[in-house]
């Protein structure tokens, strides 16, 4: 993966106080990333980022939206998006990953590279299923079917066919019959 610039914020002449940025992506940040399942979007990043002597913590708000394939028709669509992430970047002796907020990033680091955090960030946005919009009133998913749809088959299931009712008439006649003889 090529590093992107654009993403970069130097850090060892910050003060420790907060301080506020803003990005763009488009389709070209993307490509940045080896087997990127997003190819194409467009949006923007607001960056506060809080510096204090021992660590610095970073919010993000990503609006945008990205181009998708739906899971059952295989037609392209775009999807808007809101998502906000948060980490937290602990200075330390060596890099360490202690979660999937808060990592630990040597003294001596000059500049912090946001594109991976980014970029993960639009991924979480992404749903597990996508389903081009046209979809999105469908009562029954891929063999999922909603309670909705269970109780209206629970009360067909009830409600006896006319042509039964006759036949059941007919029965008890008989067995009325049978039990008189």
């Amino acid at each position: 993966m090529g590093r992107n610039r654009d993403y970069t914020i130097d850090i060892y002449k910050l003060s420790n106080t907060r301080h506020d940025y803003h990005f763009v992506f488009e389709d070209s940040f993307f490509g940045e990333f080896e087997n990127s399942v997003i190819t194409k979007g467009k949006g923007e990043i607001d960056v506060e980022l809080d510096k204090s002597p021992t660590f610095i913590k970073v919010d993000f708000r990503i609006i945008g939206s990205v181009e998708l394939i739906c899971d059952r028709s295989n037609d392209l669509y775009d999807f808007p998006f809101d998502t906000k992430g948060e980490i937290i970047l602990k200075f330390g002796e060596n890099t360490d990953e202690i979660s999937d907020t808060i990592e630990i990033i040597p003294w001596e680091t000059q500049r912090i590279d946001l594109a991976q955090y980014i970029y993960e960030f639009i991924g979480l946005a992404v749903p597990m299923k996508k389903l081009h919009p046209r979809y999105s009133n469908d009562d029954e998913t891929d063999g999922i079917v909603f309670s909705t749809e269970i109780e209206k088959d629970q009360t067909e299931k009830n409600e006896i066919d006319p042509r039964w009712s006759k036949l059941g008439k007919l029965k008890n006649l008989k067995e009325k019959k049978n039990g008189a003889s």
